[in-house]
């Protein structure tokens, strides 16, 4: 391997490849390298260039901590987050699509009983939530598994409310017989995706919007079926189609229902108007017939 030139340096690294234990690792691999000097290739890339890029990467990496991972918000906006995911998770036509897990799951969060109260007394506009669980034959779906969690009305989670040091907005519920489940919070609002860092100098740099719509975010879980990770957005939000992220689907979409003070769902009583939203999730059995490509 001596005397290579921009023709021949690829397959010169490529040919490193070949003694590799791990077919997969030696696939990715070389697609990479492949990949990333076509790219070179097709830019013609300075010195200068390459070298910017190298302290772009080198700063992201040093602003990652165990609270915080530039390099995964990095990924989200460059749309790769979201295409692996697709690639992993795709579903039949009339089953509730997937989407990404995010960076404020957590497992801490308390089981409670159907149609509880999930703010923890966190200000808001009374958000009441109604759904069901069901297969694709609409069948209910029961003792399903629902985690729920989502930001307040400033667009803060819990773990970035100042003086909050138990968990808020979040809960495990379970489906009953009839595959419903309901719970009580505050109406979630859009906000920032963090732009301190590295993504947020590319954000500004491609003039783009580091805004998030609203979403309520659910993860279900049930015997017999697949996982489903998904979101929920308001469908008069003035983000939509400009998620940073690109975690918006149509079928995702919901209203978000407002109305007058008085007697809520499930008689509650409410002082103020309050949001109320409805959705069926369907899930897919576990199964290759499910329509979903495991990598």
């Amino acid at each position: 391997m001596r005397d290579l030139t921009d023709d021949t340096i690829t397959e010169a690294v490529l040919s490193t490849l070949r003694g590799a234990k791990d077919a997969r690792l030696a696939e990715i691999l070389g697609a990479l390298v492949r990949h990333a000097h076509d790219f070179v290739r097709e830019t013609g890339l300075t010195e200068d260039e390459w070298a910017h890029g190298v302290d772009f990467l080198t700063r992201t990496g040093q602003l990652c901590t165990p609270a915080r991972q530039e390099f995964i918000l990095l990924s989200d906006v460059l749309g790769v987050t979201m295409l692996v995911d697709a690639l992993g998770n795709r579903r039949a036509a009339g089953s509730t699509q997937n989407s990404v897990l995010g960076p404020f799951f957590r497992d801490d969060r308390p089981a409670l009983p159907d149609g509880a109260d999930i703010s923890e007394g966190l200000p808001g506009t009374p958000f009441f939530f109604e759904g069901s669980v069901t297969d694709g034959q609409g069948a209910p779906v029961g003792d399903a598994q629902v985690d729920v969690w989502h930001s307040d009305a400033d667009g803060h989670y819990d773990v970035d409310v100042p003086g909050l040091s138990d968990p808020a907005m979040r809960a495990l519920l379970r489906t009953g017989g009839d595959g419903g489940f309901r719970f009580r919070s505050v109406r979630p609002s859009s906000y920032p995706i963090p732009d301190d860092g590295t993504v947020g100098e590319l954000m500004r740099a491609t003039g783009r919007s580091v805004m998030r719509p609203a979403h309520l975010h659910l993860r279900i879980t049930a015997a017999g079926f697949q996982k489903v990770t998904t979101m929920l957005f308001p469908s008069d939000d003035a983000y939509l189609d400009q998620d940073p992220v690109f975690g918006v689907k149509q079928s995702l979409v919901s209203e978000y229902a407002r109305h007058g003070a008085g007697t809520g769902p499930y008689g509650t009583s409410t002082q103020e108007p309050y949001t109320l939203l409805r959705h069926t999730f369907v899930l897919e059995p576990v199964g290759p017939a499910s329509g979903s490509r495991h990598l």
